[in-house]
């Protein structure tokens, strides 16, 4: 996996706080870092993809690691 400029940790949380992070989290970086986001929701996997759809951001990679999501959003 590439290396990100932040990690967001959203294990054990529930929709729709992994987004809300997300979005709180992408707001900090610039265009064109990075964001690892972890989660253990399985809802975050259509959610995460859903929110970079609809604000524009790329969802880089994406990928189920033993019960945990693990996201790669680059900010546009």
């Amino acid at each position: 996996m590439q290396t990100t400029t932040s990690t967001l940790d959203a294990r054990g949380l529930n929709c729709p706080l992994p987004i809300l992070r997300t979005r709180k989290a992408l707001a900090s970086l610039d265009s064109g870092e990075t964001l690892k986001i972890i989660a253990t929701d399985p809802g975050a996997v259509k959610d995460i993809d859903s929110f970079c759809n609809q604000t524009g951001h790329s969802l880089i990679a994406s990928n189920d690691e033993q019960g945990e999501y693990i996201f790669i959003v680059q900010k546009s």
